[in-house]
C-alpha cells in the first residue's frame, strides 16, 4: 500500500474525510499523541485498525468526536459527566459511558461501556468535522511500542499499512488522555494523563479513585477496561529498569548498573533528570526533563523512548518521579515500558 504523509491543509483534510467515510484508515494528530482512526460504526474499518497495529482485539478503543451532539448515537450520558465536559472538553480527558447498541463490539472489546473524548488539536477537530463521523482511534503505533508524538514516528510504524498520515506537528501533551470511569460507582481513573486526579476532584467536588492497575500489571482475571492497561506497553526494544529510592543512592546505583552492563558488552544508557546530566555525564545520560516539571517529562517521554531504538540500546536504567499529578501519568507509562521491572535502593 502507498502511504501518503501530507501536511494538514484543506486538501489533505478533505482526503482524510473521504477515506474515513469509505472505511479506510487515517493517522492524525491530537494534543496528546497521534491517533489511528476509522469510522466507529464500521466494523470492518475498526478491525483494520487492529490488523495495522498488531493490536489484541480485547483492548478497547477510544471514540473521538467534535461535537456533543454525536454522543446521542454512542452512549448514555449521566448528569455527573456534564461538568467534566464543560471543564475539559475539548481536551485530554476520555470518559467511559454506558454504550448504546449501535456501537460495534469491535470498538469496545465487547464491554458494555464506550470510551469517548473530544480532542482539542485543531487538525483533529477539523478532520472530525469534515468527515462527520465518530472516529475510533488508538495511538498510531505498532502495538506495544512507544506512542507517536511526531508524524515521523507514525511513518516508522505505519508506512505501507495505511493510506494517509496527516502531519500536524509535534503533540503538546505527549502522553495519552486521562481515562475516567463513571460507570462503576466512585469516579475512577483507569489511565492517568494530562488531566490529573486533583483537577477532576476540583470539578466533581468528590473523591476520584485510582484504578489499582495504574502502577502494576493487570491480574490474570482482570479485563482491560481502558487502553493502556496491559502489562507491557509503550516499550522500546531495550530492557528498561527503573531505579527508585533516595536521590544520592539512586545516582550511585545508576552509575554501578551502567558500568556493569557496559562491562558485559551491552549498549547501555541512563534516563535522568536535567538536573543530573552533569553528575551522570559518564553514563551516557539521556535527558528526560526536569524532575521539578513532570509535564516536561510527559511531553518528551515517548520521543526519548523511541530514540533508544534508533541508537540500538540494549539496557536502559531510569530515574523515577513521585506518582503525583502529571507524574502519575509519567510513572504509569514508564512502569509499563519497563514491564514494572524496578530496583529499590
Amino acid at each position: 500500500m502507498n502511504t501518503q504523509l501530507l501536511p494538514a491543509s484543506p486538501e489533505s483534510l478533505s482526503l482524510a474525510a473521504e477515506l474515513l467515510q469509505a472505511g479506510r484508515l487515517v493517522a492524525f494528530p491530537t494534543e496528546t499523541v497521534y491517533g489511528l482512526g476509522a469510522s466507529a460504526f464500521n466494523r470492518n474499518a475498526v478491525l483494520s485498525i487492529f490488523a495495522a497495529k498488531g493490536r489484541p482485539a480485547d483492548n478497547p478503543l477510544i471514540v473521538h468526536i467534535h461535537d456533543r451532539s454525536q454522543l446521542k448515537g454512542l452512549c448514555t450520558v449521566p448528569e455527573s459527566a456534564l461538568p467534566l465536559m464543560d471543564a475539559f472538553w475539548p481536551g485530554p480527558l476520555t470518559i467511559l459511558f454506558e454504550k448504546l447498541p449501535a456501537v460495534p463490539d469491535e470498538v469496545t472489546a465487547s464491554l458494555p461501556t464506550v470510551a469517548v473524548r473530544m480532542p482539542s488539536h485543531p487538525v483533529a477537530a477539523a478532520m472530525l468535522k469534515a468527515c462527520g463521523l465518530p472516529v475510533a482511534a488508538p495511538s498510531a503505533n505498532s502495538s506495544g511500542r512507544p506512542s507517536p508524538t511526531l508524524a515521523a514516528h507514525v511513518w516508522e510504524d505505519m508506512q505501507g499499512k495505511i493510506p494517509l498520515i496527516l502531519d500536524g506537528g509535534p503533540c503538546d501533551v505527549g502522553v495519552e488522555s486521562t481515562v475516567l470511569d463513571l460507570c462503576h460507582g466512585v469516579p475512577t481513573i483507569l489511565r492517568p494523563g494530562g488531566v490529573t486526579k486533583e483537577m477532576l476532584e476540583a470539578v466533581l467536588h468528590t473523591e476520584v479513585a485510582l484504578a489499582g492497575s495504574i502502577l502494576r500489571p493487570l491480574k490474570p482475571d482482570e479485563k482491560a477496561l481502558s487502553p493502556g492497561m496491559r502489562y507491557k506497553h509503550y516499550a522500546p526494544k531495550a530492557v528498561v529498569t527503573l531505579v527508585e529510592g533516595e536521590e544520592q543512592a539512586v545516582l550511585s546505583r545508576l552509575r554501578d548498573l551502567f558500568l556493569q552492563e557496559t562491562a558485559r558488552g551491552k549498549k547501555t544508557c541512563v534516563l535522568c533528570f536535567s538536573e543530573h546530566l552533569e553528575l551522570l555525564k559518564d553514563c551516557n545520560p539521556h535527558d528526560i526533563g526536569s524532575g521539578d516539571h513532570p509535564e516536561e517529562i510527559a511531553h518528551r517521554l515517548f520521543q526519548t523512548l523511541r530514540s533508544l531504538d534508533e541508537e540500538n540500546m540494549e539496557s536502559v536504567f531510569s530515574e523515577v518521579i513521585p506518582p503525583e499529578g502529571v507524574g502519575l501519568a509519567v510513572m504509569n507509562r514508564l512502569g509499563r515500558a519497563a514491564a514494572f521491572r524496578t530496583i529499590r535502593v
